[in-house]
């Protein structure tokens, strides 16, 4: 049980890594304000820590395939809580703060690839399928916590919601007693020769990492531009704004415990058609919606169908990919989800400037249902296949 917990806490570490100061960005400009453009580099800040998890983890995914788990774990838990804690209750200046996010930000990339890499080596079949629903909807309801938390800490301080990152210490020794390293044989079989037979599934990680790119981006369409999108609506206050992200948030929780009895009836490929076809109408909803009613419907509709996404990618790419060769693999899945949110806004923003944010949300509704469609109509060719051969 103590081997959960303590899995289940690192991995809402991971959620909290760049939300955790949003609270506090106009107190940290204001601190920072005779700063030439610091109202730029003080929302970079936000955005750095998931761009250098993106380029770390592929990074993390191969020193622990080599070198086991732990090592990295404990030290990539020590520089988060110091970069991410201890930096931002001390530096002074916003070049340090932003050298400190991208240190936050690799550290991350190691915390998420191996917490991924420990669940798949510690548990199998249905079990493995039930801890990793578990794991996407505790990372679902920590992020409500930690946002709640970084909020009230933010009254206090721009430099309080930094408070937060000192969890890591507390977790720290959690770590260190109740997670042992896994036996080398489950996790690098004979070393170098073993890496060197052992291939991983290019096709099949190649198209998983695409899906989970497309799906992350879609799903950062909620926090990046669905406050600037309710107040076109009329009088939606600042915290109906945060309950509807928050309410999103919460059915990603919610769904994702589910995931393991979905699996149980679904195949892996079932279950994303399902999960796109709940996102794409939902964000249809959103697109149509003329009240804030409407648009939350959509919304819980995206994160129930968001909820099964990540749970099913890293059951997916963990069952595909040879166990010395498993971080690597999951290294890879963790760069295409932070991809996905870092180039939301680069690539949905001139889509609003061009077209209005209800076409722009029909625009990714509409690509979730192509996709889902094309998805299907694979598999049935597929099925009509094998049955003319049987």
């Amino acid at each position: 049980m103590m081997k959960l917990i303590t899995l289940l806490l690192m991995s809402s570490l991971t959620v909290m890594a760049g939300a955790a100061i949003a609270p506090a960005l106009p107190q940290i400009q204001q601190a920072f304000s005779t700063t030439p453009n610091s109202e730029f580099w003080v929302k970079l800040m936000l955005t750095l820590p998931g761009l250098f998890t993106a380029i770390g983890a592929p990074l993390s995914g191969s020193i622990i395939d080599r070198f086991g788990r732990k090592p990295l774990l404990i030290a990539a838990m020590i520089v988060y809580g110091l970069a991410g804690g201890v930096a931002g209750l001390t530096l002074t200046s916003i070049p340090a703060l932003l050298a400190a996010r991208a240190l936050l930000g690799l550290a991350v990339a190691a915390v998420m690839t191996a917490s991924l890499a420990l669940i798949a080596d510690y548990y199998d079949g249905a079990q493995r399928n039930q801890v990793m629903g578990i794991q996407a909807a505790f990372m679902g309801f920590g992020g409500v916590v930690f946002l709640m938390l970084a909020g009230f800490l933010a009254g206090l301080s721009w430099r309080m919601p930094f408070v937060v990152y000192l969890l890591a210490f507390a977790v720290l020794p959690f770590v260190w007693i109740f997670l042992p390293e896994p036996p080398r044989a489950s996790t690098a079989k004979l070393g170098d020769l073993a890496i060197a037979r052992d291939k991983l599934p290019v096709k099949t990680l190649a198209i998983v990492y695409g899906l989970n790119f497309v799906i992350m981006l879609a799903f950062y369409m909620t926090p990046v531009q669905l406050p600037f999108y309710l107040q076109t609506l009329g009088s939606v206050s600042s915290s109906e704004v945060g309950i509807a992200i928050a309410a999103t948030t919460l059915a990603n929780a919610i769904s994702s415990m589910r995931y393991g009895s979905l699996k149980s009836k679904f195949s892996f490929t079932h279950i994303l058609v399902i999960l796109l076809v709940m996102m794409g109408i939902g964000y249809g909803i959103v697109a149509l919606g003329n009240d804030y009613s409407t648009v939350l419907l959509g919304q819980l509709l995206v994160g129930f169908g968001l909820g099964f996404a990540m749970p099913n990618m890293n059951v997916w790419v963990s069952g595909e990919t040879p166990a010395s060769l498993r971080g690597k693999a999951l290294g890879g899945l963790t760069t295409s989800m932070f991809l996905g949110q870092f180039f939301c806004p680069i690539l949905t923003q001139p889509l609003v400037q061009q077209l209005g944010f209800r076409q722009t949300y029909g625009v990714i509704a509409g690509m979730l249902g192509v996709i889902a469609l094309i998805i299907y109509l694979m598999m049935r060719d597929r099925s009509t296949h094998l049955n003319s051969r049987a």
